[in-house]
């Protein structure tokens, strides 16, 4: 729950979705650093909300964290359909340089953590270049394999040992949101949040589609363009899905 504030999510297949925007999001992110509040943010798409209904533990992530953001014009356009007008796109890569730049003016300290062996290290050297003042007080590109126990351990206390305000994951839906759920309790910053790709496409890894095909709804095109093999089921059965399940649930507000 947001400090002061009762925070207003859409049903959108079982998944309660933040009704909010960019300006808002950060404004709760502030709130949250300031009082001391400690949650975990689902940066959803499509791809994520739908991995997230056909799995109990994970909708109960989704519906119980501090925000489930719209990370996709469609679920955008649902909570439009349930009556939220106000409702915007809050996309992970946008999100995550719009929070740097908040971050170098109020002072937050940021922990990059996921991604290919050396990304979250880069990602650390891009953004403090662009930013004067950021402050990133760890970056670490786990092993892809599960770590063990004491491992694990290990780096729990590294992160808390680093006093991050934000922990930013990197380790793609729905395997974030699995680890930030099993690890909110034990991390002390402020916030963890999962944002997939928006470690590779802020060290160019990734190509992201024009500004245009963004705000249409139309990227998913872009990224299976570049992406067939990987994405071609995502996308060829998982919008027919989405659509029919929308159809047949339509979406309304989270009471």
């Amino acid at each position: 729950m947001t400090v002061g504030t009762k925070q207003e999510r859409v049903d959108v297949l079982g998944i309660h979705v933040s009704v909010t925007d960019m300006d808002q999001t950060v404004d709760t992110f502030a709130r949250w650093i300031d009082y001391g509040d400690r949650h975990l943010v689902c940066v959803s798409d499509m791809n994520a909300l739908l991995h997230a209904r056909a799995d109990e533990r994970l909708t109960e992530v989704y519906n119980t964290s501090g925000m489930t953001l719209p990370d996709g014009m469609p679920l955008v356009w649902a909570g439009k359909k349930a009556g939220f007008d106000q409702m915007a796109r809050v996309c992970g890569p946008d999100l995550l340089e719009r929070v740097m730049a908040e971050a170098a003016e109020r002072g937050w300290t940021q922990y990059f953590y996921g991604g290919a062996d050396g990304v979250a290290e880069q990602l650390r050297d891009t953004f403090t270049r662009q930013h004067p003042g950021l402050r990133v007080v760890g970056a670490y590109s786990p092993p892809y394999r599960q770590l063990t126990e004491a491992e694990d351990a290990e780096m729990v206390d590294r992160l808390n040992e680093a006093k991050p305000d934000i922990i930013w994951v990197g380790l793609g839906a729905p395997k974030q949101e699995r680890w930030m759920a099993e690890h909110r309790d034990r991390l002390d910053a402020a916030i963890l949040i999962g944002v997939g790709a928006a470690f590779d496409f802020h060290t160019g890894r990734l190509d992201r589609a024009p500004g245009w095909m963004q705000r249409s709804g139309l990227e998913w095109s872009y990224r299976l363009y570049k992406e067939p093999r990987r994405l071609w089921r995502r996308y060829v059965l998982g919008i027919p899905r989405f659509g029919v399940g929308v159809l047949r649930r339509p979406p309304r507000p989270v009471s």
